[in-house]
């Protein structure tokens, strides 16, 4: 049986006391939430598949070094957290990176705090109890960028595409390498995947 995902609060209460061990266990539940945000943001900007590690790693340090100035108490409020210092340091990444060839657009809705992870997903099969259903919901985005992070990597990749960049699927079948159908059948397996994934893990809760 899998062991129950941490509680966000419970380890953020314990990490501000100064336990350790929660603090680790805090930033490392949260890892996968800011690498597919961070890289979703990066690659959509760059049009490009990119190494965002170095973006990842000042966000996760920037957080541990101020996580005494952090003032909320739930989830929510500590991935809104999170997402604000990547925010900024994203800014900075992709104007040292790239700056001739970032979009402009999709930069000034991120600086303004709309983009969201996993923002109007759509799904095979139209169920209410779909990924996009949980996708939808702010408190269940680290449950399923967690559950993201179990996928293949070929089910990462075309979720990312598609769901987080919003990318049709011609485009995403040129990134890929593959036709159009079969990136298609691709996500739609994927995104049947995912569904699993996090059921499983949300009975776990």
């Amino acid at each position: 049986m899998s062991n129950p995902p941490p509680n966000v609060a419970e380890l953020l209460s314990l990490a501000r006391a100064g336990d350790r061990d929660a603090q680790n266990e805090l930033f490392e539940h949260c890892r996968a939430y800011v690498g597919f945000l961070a890289r979703s943001h990066v690659e959509s900007w760059l049009q490009a598949k990119v190494d965002a590690s170095d973006l990842i790693q000042q966000t996760m340090l920037e957080a541990h070094r101020g996580l005494e100035r952090f003032e909320g108490a739930t989830e929510g409020e500590w991935l809104a957290w999170l997402k604000q210092i990547l925010r900024h340091n994203a800014t900075d990444y992709i104007r040292r990176f790239g700056a001739a060839k970032r979009n402009a657009n999709q930069e000034r809705e991120f600086s303004q705090g709309q983009s969201s992870l996993f923002r109007g997903v759509s799904e095979p099969s139209g169920r209410e109890d779909t990924p996009s259903a949980i996708l939808a919901q702010k408190e269940e985005e680290l449950l399923v960028a967690n559950a993201l992070a179990k996928l293949s990597e070929d089910h990462q990749e075309v979720i990312v595409l598609r769901n987080l960049q919003r990318l049709p699927f011609d485009q995403i079948a040129e990134r890929m390498g593959r036709t159009r159908p079969a990136v298609q059948m691709l996500w739609a397996r994927a995104m049947k995947r995912l569904q699993e994934v996090v059921s499983q893990m949300s009975f776990h809760r």
